[in-house]
């Protein structure tokens, strides 16, 4: 025999609990939706990119470039604000490229991590050359291909 108490569970099982999510997530997200622009040559400046690119190449130190580079969040419960710092290609109108990263990471954050984007800031502190190694070592490995 059932017997029913009439006491009820709350609401949607969805909505029982609280997701965090933690601010390098949203700093990796925002930077793989900015690299994913065209005319986005990479992201941080210049001393930045160089030091990461020697703490990349020590032992175990992590693989890879750092996808969070240049990018820096700030994440609430429901908001976030996103500053990003980019290297644009010559050429490039940097106006329409920063317009196409803004709607890029806004659209990737707010799909992926649920919070509502109010700014992102975007800071252009250099342009690549065509002529110009790449602070990476990348110009360096092409001179060697060559």
């Amino acid at each position: 025999m059932t017997e029913h108490t009439g006491a009820k569970h709350g609401g949607e099982p969805g909505s029982r609990g609280r997701t965090s999510i933690a601010d390098v997530v949203v700093e990796k997200i925002a930077g793989m939706a900015a690299r994913d622009v065209r005319g986005v040559h990479a992201l941080g400046s210049g001393f930045a990119r160089s030091m990461g690119s020697m703490r990349e190449r020590m032992p175990g130190a992590g693989s890879g470039k750092s996808v969070t580079r240049g990018v820096s969040v700030e994440v609430g419960e429901l908001q976030t604000a996103i500053d990003l710092e980019l290297v644009v290609d010559y050429g490039v109108s940097i106006t329409d490229v920063a317009g196409a990263v803004r709607e890029n990471v806004i659209s990737a954050v707010e799909r992926m991590a649920g919070r509502e984007v109010v700014e992102v800031n975007i800071m252009v502190g250099d342009v690549k050359l065509p002529d110009e190694e790449d602070e990476e070592g990348e110009g360096q490995e092409r001179q060697r291909l060559q």
